[in-house]
């Protein structure tokens, strides 16, 4: 048997230690695109909209109650499912998280009461909380080829723009009310798939080391959690557990105005733990701040603007005239996002702040461009939204390792609760006043109508200038960052020769912090 020169041994050892992370990375960058939409879309509440085929003796109010336990369910578990993956890595995270969901799937085409359905979407909620972390720490495992990261923000940024459509498509012309609890189980199944293969190909080469072992710059730097992140973690779980239990409690008929100063309350508590108790310095607070301006006017922004493009009294484009539109804003999100993530790193700053401005832009052209009787106006703030949400994130993850970046989510979702509790708790009060103010019959119901579309245009008022806020605040905190940096230097003079004339030789000035 002869026996391979060891030059060629050598070469083909070399090719397989390529080829091995190259598909990792492949398909983790398939993982991400799949696994974040169904993430996402686990949390808008649809049941309302197939209220008429409920079973008979089923109260739509309770069951409207138990189907929006899974966002709930979700914010609380992101946190936890942080301190996981810093500790489990992100693989085992990930199979786990999506045979919850394929079993919450598998069962839903068989539940028959509210308290099933309870159970079930609260599985759902902890699936996906498990998901959106464990994709990001996949990413942080892998060289830095300035793609993972890029693609993983685009596709958070599209998935919470397009969450309420995708929730929604899934439901269109059905007979059964139990497609709310399955609304993509074959996608689910590809998910699953992809995280087997990617779990075998994680033990295959010897976990997140292969990728240290190759020498090259990783995304985020990963270490081993300190006491002070698990710490800030645990943290991060007690206002989300509280906005959880508010976003319970408000479906027992609070009163609008109760809501939004709840709400608001909240979303001030969590800026306040984004400011002053993100890790890793100025970077860890630009990032937890731009996770909460995303989380709170994205996805509740445009969920509202899809329901008001569904056609109807405002003669929208409905959810075939929307997929232009979504399918633009898109890729242009993941485009800006590639483009951010090939950036120089000193822009990163700048990028965040551009990212943030855009989203602004977005939320202007929602008061300027909806109601639309097309999608083809749409374009704009679908775009800006998107676009800039994602260009906030990858400039944000940049200035951040991976212990504020998990921080930084386990305050994005909560926001998103937020988010919805004020844009409810503003539409609300604006059909509760154009019940009162208009009189029965057809200008009755275009009083309503027009309180819809009030509450959007108000909510993307206040969404706006929320941002601008983060934008401000983030500005203050890092030039004060700045200053008390430079403050902290000191510099030590050079000693000066003595009397008799000895000399100590050259000597560099020293830093001291």
């Amino acid at each position: 048997m002869a026996v391979p020169p060891v030059p060629q041994a050598r070469a083909a050892v070399q090719v397989r230690a390529v080829r091995v992370p190259m598909l990792v990375d492949v398909v983790i960058g398939l993982l991400t695109v799949v696994a974040l939409p169904l993430a996402v879309v686990a949390i808008p509440n649809t049941i309302s909209v197939v209220a008429a085929l409920l079973p008979p003796g089923v109260s739509q109010v309770e069951m409207i109650r138990a189907h929006g336990l899974a966002l709930p369910a979700m914010l609380v578990t992101v946190p936890i499912a942080a301190a996981a993956v810093r500790r489990f890595r992100a693989a085992p995270i990930l199979v786990a998280g999506l045979t919850l969901l394929a079993l919450a799937d598998a069962a839903g085409g068989y539940t028959e009461t509210v308290t099933l359905v309870g159970v079930l979407r609260v599985l759902h909620g902890i699936g996906a909380g498990m998901l959106v972390p464990a994709t990001l720490a996949a990413v942080a495992e892998r060289p830095r080829h300035r793609v993972l990261l890029p693609i993983w923000a685009g596709a958070l940024s599209v998935s919470l723009l397009s969450a309420q459509a995708l929730a929604l498509w899934a439901i269109r012309d059905v007979s059964s009310w139990r497609v709310t609890l399955q609304p993509y189980p074959l996608l689910t199944g590809v998910a699953l798939a992809l995280a087997a293969v990617y779990l075998v190909l994680w033990m295959v080469t010897g976990g997140a080391g292969a990728a240290e072992a190759e020498g090259e710059r990783q995304v985020l730097p990963l270490r081993r959690p300190t006491s002070a992140e698990r710490g800030r973690l645990a943290l991060a779980a007690v206002p989300a557990a509280a906005i959880a239990a508010l976003g319970v409690g408000v479906t027992f008929d609070w009163p609008p105005l109760l809501v939004v100063a709840a709400a608001a309350l909240a979303t001030v508590a969590m800026l306040a733990l984004a400011a002053f108790g993100a890790i890793e310095g100025q970077g860890g607070r630009t990032l937890a701040l731009v996770n909460v301006a995303v989380g709170l006017v994205v996805l509740p922004t445009a969920a509202q603007m899809t329901y008001i493009e569904l056609g109807g009294p405002l003669g929208g484009p409905g959810l075939l005239g929307l997929w232009v539109p979504f399918l633009v804003a898109g890729l242009a999100a993941l485009a800006a996002a590639v483009l951010a993530g090939r950036a120089p790193e000193t822009s990163a700053t700048r990028m965040t702040a551009v990212g943030l401005a855009a989203v602004v832009g977005g939320m202007c052209a929602v008061r300027l461009l909806v109601p639309a009787p097309s999608g083809t106006p749409l374009v704009v703030p679908f775009v800006l939204l998107a676009a800039g949400a994602a260009v906030a994130l990858v400039g944000a993850f940049r200035l951040a390792g991976l212990g504020s970046a998990l921080l930084g989510l386990s305050l994005c979702f909560p926001a998103v609760l937020a988010g919805f509790l004020l844009g409810t708790g503003i539409q609300v009060n604006r059909l509760r006043e154009a019940a009162g103010s208009a009189p029965a019959g057809r200008d009755g119901g275009n009083a309503l109508v027009k309180g819809f579309v009030d509450a959007l245009h108000m909510w993307a008022l206040v969404g706006g200038f929320v941002v601008v806020g983060v934008i401000v605040l983030s500005s203050v905190l890092a030039r004060r960052s700045a200053a008390a940096a430079s403050a902290g230097q000191v510099v030590i003079p050079l000693p000066t020769p003595s009397p008799e004339g000895d000399d100590p030789g050259p000597q560099e000035p020293d830093t001291v912090r």
